[in-house]
């Protein structure tokens, strides 16, 4: 375990890598946001690490104590299911316009288009962290068969809502930016929201499932 400053209001903590690490980062965070919610601004997590944004108004005296409490909170033993998922299902077209990478898929998984969509839609993936982009979930539990490299050459841009694979992850981009992940369907469920609080539909700790669609169903 390790810890530092990043800036006078930012503290970071970060695990060792283990097969318990996201869930003690989840149950980390979520005990952090509940016992003092009152003296900091956010906390952002990623799969080893937690940043802690604390309000400009705390004195310095409590400034050099909140590290060692937090360090003590990251030491508690974990409970099973500390941290209750939010399973959110996205409505996807695949292939065509919105998916012109799932042939690309199919054919380097040596399955049908069809296959491919069954697999991606067969798994609840955990969000691992939202990053890249504001409100882009990177997205863990693809099936190995699935699995397709990124693209030589990357897109100049990809639409907002477009969901992608590269490597052995899955995700969704939550607004339109250039990319190299094989596009294989889009939605129109928004998931950056900067007009709410939390301005992202999905947080580190919830799940997304993706459902299958035909164009125009995904308005319904």
């Amino acid at each position: 375990m390790h810890s530092f400053w990043l800036s006078e209001e930012c503290w970071i903590l970060r695990l060792e890598e283990a097969a318990d690490t996201e869930q003690r980062i989840r149950q980390i965070e979520a005990t952090i946001q509940k016992d003092y919610g009152e003296e900091i601004v956010e906390t952002v997590s990623t799969t080893q690490s937690i940043g802690v944004y604390i309000k400009p108004s705390i004195s310095t005296d409590r400034l050099e104590e909140l590290p060692e409490l937090w360090r003590d909170v990251a030491k508690q033993k974990v409970i099973e299911q500390a941290v209750v998922r939010n399973v959110v299902q996205i409505p996807v077209v695949y292939g065509g316009e919105e998916g012109p990478d799932l042939e690309i898929v199919a054919e380097h998984a040596g399955l049908t288009p069809q296959e491919v969509i069954e697999l991606h839609t067969s798994v609840i993936y955990p969000v691992r962290m939202i990053g890249f982009a504001p409100g882009f979930p990177y997205l863990s539990g693809l099936p190995e068969a699935i699995h397709a490299p990124r693209k030589t050459t990357p897109r100049s841009s990809i639409p907002a809502g477009s969901v992608g694979i590269a490597g052995g992850q899955t995700g969704v981009y939550s607004i339109s930016t250039p990319g190299g992940w094989q596009i294989i369907g889009r939605t129109t469920i928004a998931l950056f929201l900067p007009d709410q609080q939390p301005p992202s539909l999905v947080q580190a700790g919830d799940a997304i499932q993706f459902v299958a669609v035909e164009r125009g169903e995904e308005y319904a």
